[in-house]
């Protein structure tokens, strides 16, 4: 099919999206859940060939593009999570009575069309198919040329799960022309499709922001702060840090800059810049971090503003906690910042003056992910200022629409 007939064909099943029952709908996922561990050993063929293809790249971004069997098995246990939660379509979500004696209400709805743009996480198209099914919505996906023989096998089940449960295979399909072309006249078919997703590189989402002509809900890049303040618990701080950063480095809710009080640096910064480097992380310091450990290379304006997705990072001691809120609202992406202390006013000031999708006291930045807040599976971590912000799961891909009952009123 041509662009324009996959547009044409998704905006034309939207209706049996929005009138399928919740049965169906967790029929798919469960049988899907059940095809993904029943062909582990055919996805984990298919994800060999993307990764002999990309032999170049650095061990973190491998570790993006790598599937494994337990990874198999965790996707597979998301999408039944999914499965058990509550399906949002259908729900009323206020209702009052006018003095007429008119119902009114507000009712969840689906989206329509969706269009997910993304890059290298080949996971990712089975988290976007079951979110989208879940709540009524049909997908479009187009990932990273890096990861597509793994998204063409996720495919192929996910549309075999569809046909079982008699829905279109069409509702999850992949953008079929691979040309960059053909990305610009989706984001700009407004009569087709209801809302962009794009999840990936700066420069990637910022040409989909200039080109769209749909609404846009961007996943920006995870350029993450985790400030340790003056009353912060050392085992905490160094535990919370060393696991935001290493636990898997190439995602975008690890951290690339940690800043640290003056009076907290003595007793924290010797023991987290040593765990670092047994870690096998390469630490960035201002002069007074690189006094600490001669190991350090010395921080470069650039560093401050890098997401690095590798085992890199950066740290910088501020003398206050203003200078750190100060350097945070400068640097920060604005997807997840934390910080770790003691005094609970401060936490609670903190929560409120980070403008961010996700802000954390007190816990590893990593817990910015929707299967970690309980959602089975997120769309991407929305930082846009409207519609929502943090992961999407599925109540995040609905919208209200109001309903009203009445009994013959008529406006006088």
């Amino acid at each position: 099919m041509t662009t324009l007939e996959q547009l044409q064909k998704a905006k034309k099943i939207t209706h049996e999206l929005r009138v399928a029952t919740t049965e169906q709908k967790n029929n798919f996922l469960n049988k899907l859940a059940d095809l993904l561990v029943e062909n582990t050993s055919k996805i984990l063929v298919e994800n060999k060939k993307d990764l002999d293809a990309s032999s170049n790249i650095t061990k973190a971004m491998k570790k993006r593009l790598e599937i494994t069997e337990e990874g198999i098995r965790n996707i597979a246990g998301g999408v039944r999570e999914v499965a058990s939660r509550e399906d949002p379509v259908g729900t009323i979500v206020e209702k009052w009575v006018r003095p007429n004696g008119l119902k009114i209400g507000k009712m969840r709805v689906p989206i329509g069309v969706i269009v997910f743009i993304f890059e290298s996480r080949p996971n990712v198209i089975v988290d976007a198919a079951v979110l989208c099914v879940k709540s009524g919505n049909v997908l479009i996906a187009r990932g990273g040329k890096e990861a597509q023989h793994s998204n063409n096998i996720f495919e192929k089940l996910i549309q075999e799960a569809l046909k079982s449960v008699g829905l279109p295979k069409e509702t999850v399909q992949q953008l079929e022309d691979r040309n960059y072309g053909a990305v610009a006249e989706v984001v700009q078919s407004y009569k087709y499709v209801d809302l962009v997703v794009p999840r990936g590189r700066e420069k990637m989402i910022k040409a989909i922001k200039d080109a769209a002509r749909v609404p846009v809900i961007a996943h920006e890049r995870g350029l993450c702060h985790l400030y340790i303040d003056k009353a912060a618990d050392k085992t905490k701080a160094i535990s919370i840090t060393i696991n935001a950063k290493v636990s898997n480095p190439s995602v975008c809710n690890s951290i690339e800059t940690v800043l640290i009080h003056k009076d907290k640096a003595d007793e924290v910064l010797p023991d987290l810049i040593s765990k670092f480097i047994e870690n096998s992380v390469e630490v960035r310091g201002d002069e007074r971090v690189c006094s600490y450990n001669g190991r350090c290379i010395k921080a470069t304006e650039e560093d401050w503003s890098t997401e690095f997705l590798d085992l890199i990072i950066s740290i910088k001691i501020v003398d206050s906690y203003d200078e750190a809120l100060e350097h945070i609202n400068k640097y920060s992406s604005g997807l997840t910042d934390s910080i770790v202390t003691e005094n609970k006013e401060l936490g609670e000031k903190f929560l409120k003056d980070v403008n961010s999708a996700s802000v954390l006291v007190n816990a590893s930045n990593r817990f910015t992910d929707g299967g970690e807040l309980g959602f089975g599976a997120e769309l991407g971590i929305s930082t846009a200022s409207i519609h929502m912000k943090g992961p999407m799961g599925l109540r995040d891909l609905t919208v209200t629409k109001y309903i009203i009952v009445g009994d013959g009123q008529i406006r006088e």
